[in-house]
């Protein structure tokens, strides 16, 4: 049995100041996009598109919107809970070699979708599984990819000119790194603790 996968999902990070900007050749950006690609989708729809945003103006005007949407959160925080998060960096936007931002498509395989019918949202998981893809990719390649969450899709559609009824699920910050952390950032800063696989097993039913 070959151990390489499992390493590489061990060894993934959500990485946000260890970027160092080089830039990443056009080949191993191609691999890691063709990874993503290659994701199981519902339908074969491949509901996904990638736009890569190297523009510095483009991810500076990103950067504060999403500078607006943390001090947003922090400020419904407790006063404990805001203290440990202010020590946590978000992102990495400007200090990656750049943005990979994963757009879904709800319509892309038409009306009549093969494993649609039932559970709508198979199209968006296919998407993710995307990212998932990208992200495994990348860590194998040595780089790092962090996933920024803290905006609004419709500023992020609106910034990329992205066609109305297309989804922006991911900006991802992807680039060279100067090492990856052995222990993800918010169980070091204490924000919360890994859950042991014990406690997500279930045998022949929720409540077994």
């Amino acid at each position: 049995m070959s151990t390489a996968l499992y390493d590489v999902i061990a060894r993934r990070r959500d990485v946000r100041a260890e970027f160092t900007g080089e830039p990443v050749p056009d080949d191993q950006l191609l691999r890691v996009l063709e990874a993503a690609h290659r994701a199981p989708s519902v339908g074969m729809s491949q509901p996904w598109d990638f736009v890569v945003v190297r523009d510095q103006a483009t991810r500076g005007a990103f950067r504060d919107h999403v500078a607006t949407e943390r001090d947003t959160f922090a400020a419904s925080l407790p006063e404990e809970r805001r203290g440990t998060f202010d020590k946590i960096k978000i992102e990495g936007i400007c200090e990656s070699s750049m943005g990979v931002v994963v757009t879904h498509d709800q319509q892309r395989g038409g009306t009549h979708v093969l494993g649609r019918h039932a559970i709508a949202d198979t199209g968006l998981f296919s998407t993710v599984l995307a990212i998932q893809n990208l992200w495994l990719a990348a860590t194998a390649e040595g780089l790092g990819v962090g996933w920024v969450s803290f905006y609004r899709e419709e500023f992020l559609a609106d910034l990329l000119d992205i066609p109305e009824g297309v989804r922006p699920i991911a900006w991802l910050c992807l680039g060279t790194v100067s090492h990856l952390e052995t222990v993800p950032d918010l169980e070091r800063h204490g924000w919360r603790a890994r859950r042991p696989l014990t406690d997500a097993i279930h045998h022949e039913g929720w409540r077994a």
